[in-house]
């Protein structure tokens, strides 16, 4: 089935309902929520998982043949539901990017939907509903902040330029860690979909992210490409078109960036 810009207009805005409800559901729900640990490394609440419920369930009253593909499934695994099998749509949510903040009391968190279209994104939303910022883009729009378009700002590394890097590093210190913390203002919000959104801002050059699944990205890269970033792999390759159907969870290290950090930091991972 193809989908006309009409329909991508319309996922588009059920993308900013859904992140929005989500949104607020999370602060008002913060105070009673019960946490616990997933796969032995990362923290989930019962506020993700009521939040992606009500997610899937906004989604699925007005577009029940498409697929999702989320976060908090049974068991520490994601949760998969597959679409009718003449739909090529996925719904990729995250219903808390930052839930270790969450959970810790740290107002720095976001709700992260994107609707992807035979594997590339094409709607999404990343609200931050401590700032009251939703960021949205369409694949054929430019990438907003609260209605007002934003753009990616085309400047080098340096000592005043702010890199976002991700809270998972892997096993040991990457060699790449230290050109970056030393040469940049380096941050991390401890979510990639803010990090993503800030470099669509321009307040952030790039945002180096190792371990993402694809709730954490989606969104946020879409935002970011449309707001004139370069969004790839760590090797400067395309990490669209993504294989959802046979996808399992597998991390997709991505490099988010103005034109001119790219090239400079895709040198420096590489090295």
């Amino acid at each position: 089935m193809e989908y006309s810009l009409a329909d991508i207009d319309a996922m588009l805005s059920l993308a900013q309902e859904a992140a929005r409800a989500a949104g607020l559901q999370a602060i008002a729900a913060r105070a009673g929520a019960e946490v616990s640990v997933k796969a032995g490394t990362e923290l989930v609440t019962s506020v993700d998982v009521a939040c992606q419920q009500a997610i899937v369930e906004r989604i699925r009253s007005i577009f029940p043949d498409h697929g999702i593909i989320a976060e908090e499934g049974p068991s520490g695994q994601l949760l998969k539901m597959p679409p009718a099998a003449d739909q090529h749509l996925w719904w990729a949510i995250d219903p808390i990017d930052g839930t270790q903040n969450y959970a810790k009391g740290i107002p720095i968190f976001a709700i992260s939907i994107a609707a992807l279209y035979r594997g590339r994104p094409v709607a999404a939303a990343v609200y931050d509903p401590n700032m009251d910022l939703m960021f949205t883009a369409s694949s054929h729009g430019p990438a907003l902040c609260n209605g007002r378009q934003i753009q990616a700002v085309d400047e080098p590394l340096g000592p005043l330029v702010s890199v976002g890097l991700d809270s998972h590093l892997g096993d040991g210190l990457p060699a790449w860690v230290g050109p970056i913390v030393t040469s940049t203002r380096f941050r991390n919000l401890g979510s990639a979909a803010l990090h993503l959104a800030y470099v669509a801002k321009g307040a952030m050059a790039a945002a180096i992210i190792c371990m993402p699944k694809v709730w954490d990205i989606a969104a946020g890269a879409l935002i970011a490409q449309q707001a004139g970033a370069i969004v790839s792999s760590w090797n400067g390759r395309p990490i669209w078109p993504l294989d959802l159907p046979s996808y399992q969870g597998q991390i997709i290290p991505t490099l988010a960036a103005n034109p001119t950090s790219h090239r400079q930091v895709i040198k420096i991972l590489n090295q």
